[in-house]
């Protein structure tokens, strides 16, 4: 039998060692689903239960595999549904290749069924390579750009293939005019480093400060050894923008957590003293809790050189690999006898920790959600990598969860789109099957897409060495983090049509799928809890009734702040007297003596 055109590109898709494709299938795509029956489903056919969740589950594989995630759809609305996950990898800088279908050539621009024009659609998310194949001989080089590509400027590219093509039989390219072959999938990337004069005029900024601060975002993730190095030469405290969490252990002395509004109070008070600034990796947007402008000599390293410079006003912007850059400017930095200034980071750092303990112990109605990440902390496996999605629920993430040395992390950071947590853990375990992986979701996430996706879990997991999977879900019946934000910046009370959700057993939907299913309305059980989720041989839901008045209080907010918002919420929220309550026990939390002031 012939190899047609869907044959050749798995077979491509195999020769650049991919794994497995997140997809759903679809009649625009037929030819390429008919090669995966003929090429016993290698690589494998992940079939998710919607288009964006696969697109989701190629970014989360991406991020915790460091190799390109490939997702997959049919022509016109699966094409469409692959949108929101692509955004998110073009806005977090992932690796993504996207592979869509298209209606047959012979009926383009006929207002045929399902014919969407996919390259008017894609130019935005795949701006850096997107291509629609209409011939054999074209595609190997189209789908080894698009591999590249990917790679080579950490975005999404897409490869659009008409249906009537992926059946054709398969023709390479010749050695003829207008026919561009290509070559075997093997790539290797440069870590370059920026030139002498740049680092000597770094090292002297950096020498030249007293009170040095270092924030560190995903691009720091493989320098987290020199940028150790750099904080003990310099007596810096190294705050982590959300997106690198993962890079350095939170029990560093030194590290004083996220910076932002879902950040910790060592980072803003560090940010806020300090007179020298070091940005490595980051691309860390909101300045406002960065040093004010004009206080602080900074210098920027950035492997890319669009997206240098444009955060705050650097000194110094170096544009190379972190790491190789770092050693390169190590030799040229002097090492500072210990300082006042390291020694209040790490006070501030210590007695921040202690902070939230005692705010996870706090009573609520039932559980504290606070006290559901607390408990996590004190038990998660070293190898653990955890997925966070958008709500609530990531303010506890960023400044509950403490990472240890060689945990992983992430979540939609700039995107901020509401529904990866999940699909993001599904993707985890197929680049790390060997690791176990933990979910933090809201329920309104759960509600959008999670709940489905759970059904994935189930089909799936056997395939995997550890089939830890838990999904712990923050089980509040309101989409919380939009009614902070309704109180906090609209001064607004809660409007209950829009913010309370339908009550539904999270737990009991993963006990029919056969996942160990666990609920919890008392505190005293979280422990046990998650000792049991965690000690499951196979995945678990746990399902947590918190409650939704416990504020998510920035580390920077006053008193006089809290007082606005509480007069806005007294005009009639419907949990008025309860939220404010536990709002001000909150806060007090940071206030005990010997807490940071």
């Amino acid at each position: 039998m012939a190899q047609t055109v869907g044959d050749y590109l798995l077979q491509r898709l195999r020769e650049w060692k991919v794994d497995q494709v997140f997809t759903y299938p679809g009649d625009g795509i037929n030819g390429i689903v008919a090669s995966f029956g003929k090429a016993d489903n290698v690589p494998r056919f992940v079939q998710a239960r919607h288009e964006e969740m696969a697109a989701f589950q190629a970014v989360g594989y991406a991020k915790f595999s460091g190799k390109p995630g490939v997702c997959m759809a049919t022509s016109g609305p699966g094409a469409i549904h692959l949108l929101n996950g692509l955004y998110d990898a073009k806005l977090d800088h992932v690796p993504v290749v996207a592979i869509v279908g298209q209606t047959a050539r012979s009926a383009m621009g006929g207002s045929y069924q399902q014919e969407v024009d996919l390259q008017a659609l894609f130019k935005d998310v795949a701006s850096e390579y997107l291509v629609e194949v209409n011939v054999a001989e074209q595609l190997p080089n189209a789908l080894d750009r698009a591999m590249r590509t990917a790679q080579a400027s950490r975005a999404p590219t897409a490869l659009i293939i008409p249906a009537d093509l992926q059946e054709e039989e398969y023709s390479p390219p010749q050695h003829a005019f207008k026919q561009v072959p290509s070559s075997p999938p093997s790539t290797s990337w440069p870590r370059p480093v920026p030139p002498e004069v740049d680092l000597a005029a770094a090292a002297e900024v950096v020498n030249a400060g007293e009170k040095v601060a270092i924030l560190v975002g995903q691009g720091a993730r493989g320098a987290a050894a020199e940028i150790q190095e750099v904080a003990e030469a310099t007596n810096a405290g190294i705050a982590k923008a959300l997106l690198g969490k993962d890079v350095l252990s939170d029990y560093l002395p030194y590290v004083t957590g996220a910076i932002g509004l879902l950040g910790t109070r060592p980072s803003y008070e560090m940010m806020r003293d300090c007179d020298t600034l070091l940005i490595v990796g980051s691309n860390f947007p909101y300045t406002q809790f960065l040093p004010e402008f004009g206080q602080a000599r900074a210098v920027q390293i950035d492997i890319d050189g669009r997206f240098i410079g444009m955060r705050y006003p650097t000194e110094v912007n170096l544009v190379g690999d972190s790491a190789a850059t770092l050693r390169a400017l190590l030799p040229k930095l002097e090492r500072k006898p210990k300082s006042l200034w390291r020694e209040t980071i790490a006070k501030n750092v210590s007695r921040w920790w202690e902070t939230m303990d005692r705010q996870s112990e706090l009573e609520a109605k039932p559980v504290n959600p606070m006290r559901i990440v607390s408990e996590l902390s004190a038990r998660i496996p070293a190898d653990a990598i955890v997925t966070a999605d958008s709500g609530s629920s990531t303010n506890w993430y960023a400044r509950n969860l403490r990472f240890r040395e060689g945990m992983r992390g992430s979540l939609s950071g700039t995107l901020a789109t509401m529904g990866p947590g999940v699909p993001y853990a599904i993707g985890a375990k197929f680049a790390c099957p060997d690791r176990p992986v933990i979910a933090l979701v809201g329920d309104g996430a759960m509600q959008m897409n999670g709940l489905a996706e759970l059904i994935t879990i189930a089909r799936y997991h056997r395939l995997w060495s550890d089939p830890r999977c838990v999904i712990c879900v923050f089980h509040n019946n309101d989409l919380n983090q939009v009614t902070w934000e309704l109180r906090a910046m609209g001064g607004a009370p809660k409007f209950e049509e829009s913010q309370s959700l339908p009550d539904v057993d999270y737990a009991g939907f993963a006990r029919s799928l056969g996942l160990e299913a666990i609920s919890v309305d008392d505190p005293a059980d979280l422990g046990p809890a998650w000792d049991r989720a965690l000690g499951a041989g196979r995945p678990a839901v746990l399902d947590v009734r918190c409650d939704p008045e416990m504020p998510p209080i920035p580390p920077h907010a006053t008193f006089e702040q809290m007082k606005a918002m509480t007069e806005a919420i007294m005009k009639g929220d419907p949990e008025a007297f309860h939220l404010v309550v536990q709002g001000v026990k909150t806060k007090l939390q940071e206030f005990i003596p010997g807490s940071p002031s």
